[in-house]
C-alpha cells in the first residue's frame, strides 16, 4: 500500500507499528507520515515522546538495528512530527487520509524533503541520528 486511501488504512499502519506486525516492506515514507498523523490525532504532543521508542522497537522486531548508521533517526523523526503536527493544525476536522494525501502531494511527500533544510552531511551525521540537530541550509519553522 503506497498511499493509504482511508482513515482505516492509516489506523492499520499505526496499529501495525504499535504492535510490530506491520510488514517491513510497508514501512515507507508514506507510512511514516501516516503513523505520525494518526499518533498526533490520537495522542497529541505525546506523539513526540511515544514515536521514538515505537520506531526503535519496530526496527528491532523486523530484524533491523538502531545504530549510529542505521535505524532510528531523531532529527528526521522530530522534523517529520513537526511537519505533521503543523499540517493537521492547518486542517482541523479533515479526515486523516485526506490530510495525508495532501501532505504527500506537497514537497514533504518527497523522501528527500529534509535536504532542503539540512545538508546531507549534517542530516546523516551521528549527532543528528542521536538527537535533534538544527538545520544548516535553511530555517525550519514548523
Amino acid at each position: 500500500m503506497s498511499h493509504p486511501a482511508s482513515d482505516a488504512d492509516i489506523e492499520r499502519i499505526a496499529r501495525g507499528l504499535l504492535d510490530r506486525t506491520l510488514p517491513k516492506s510497508a514501512w515507507t515514507h508514506a507510512a511514516h507520515f501516516a503513523a505520525a498523523l494518526w499518533l498526533l490525532r490520537d495522542r497529541g504532543d505525546a506523539a513526540f515522546r511515544d514515536l521514538p521508542p515505537l520506531i526503535r522497537a519496530y526496527n528491532e522486531s523486523t530484524g533491523g538495528a538502531n545504530t549510529d548508521t542505521a535505524g532510528y533517526h531523531e532529527t528526521i523523526t522530530v522534523a517529520s512530527l513537526r511537519v505533521a503536527r503543523a499540517w493537521l493544525a492547518e486542517r482541523p476536522g479533515v479526515p486523516l487520509h485526506a490530510a495525508l494525501a495532501e501532505l504527500l502531494a506537497s514537497a514533504y511527500g518527497r523522501p528527500d524533503w529534509l535536504l532542503a533544510y539540512w545538508s546531507r552531511e549534517r542530516l546523516f551525521s551521528v549527532p543528528a541520528r542521536r538527537a535533534w540537530v538544527d538545520p544548516d541550509l535553511c530555517a525550519f519553522t514548523k
